[in-house]
């Protein structure tokens, strides 16, 4: 089907981008009136990542991980914004109290692009493995 109208690339980037910024303005001061608003704070930290404002997204999950601490999602998308801002260890830390509050998606793991500087780390391999309930390799000369 054609598109009913038109546009460059460039013009329909542009447009996204200020369909997000009108997005982090209206989370954000929803998020100042009405500190509680739990939803408003998770859906800012969404559009901050998708701008790639990565540290303001960083502080958003820090603040909700302070707020629900047995969140299994809340730790997975703190994991994300850790390993977006290259802060690797503690990015693997928060994955791992994601998988021991109950995350369970391996497959995920190995394709969400936020996590891809943990692809090659062991421990994000090991806790693919726990998930897939794969057995452990034996050692070398075993």
């Amino acid at each position: 089907m054609d598109d009913p109208l038109p546009i460059s690339d460039r013009i329909r980037e542009r447009l996204t981008n200020v369909g997000l910024e009108f997005e982090a303005e209206f989370y954000g001061a929803a998020t100042h009136r009405q500190p509680d608003n739990l939803d408003a704070l998770i859906e800012l930290g969404h559009v901050y990542t998708r701008m790639q404002r990565y540290g303001d997204g960083l502080q958003v999950d820090e603040e909700l991980a302070r707020l629900m601490p047995e969140n299994a999602t809340v730790q997975y998308n703190l994991a994300c914004s850790l390993a977006l801002v290259g802060r690797i260890d503690p990015a693997l830390d928060a994955l791992e109290r994601a998988v021991s509050l109950g995350y369970d998606d391996p497959d995920h793991l190995l394709e969400d692009e936020d996590i891809r500087a943990l692809w090659n780390e062991p421990r994000l391999r090991e806790m693919v493995r726990l998930m897939q309930r794969v057995p452990a390799e034996p050692p070398l000369g075993s």
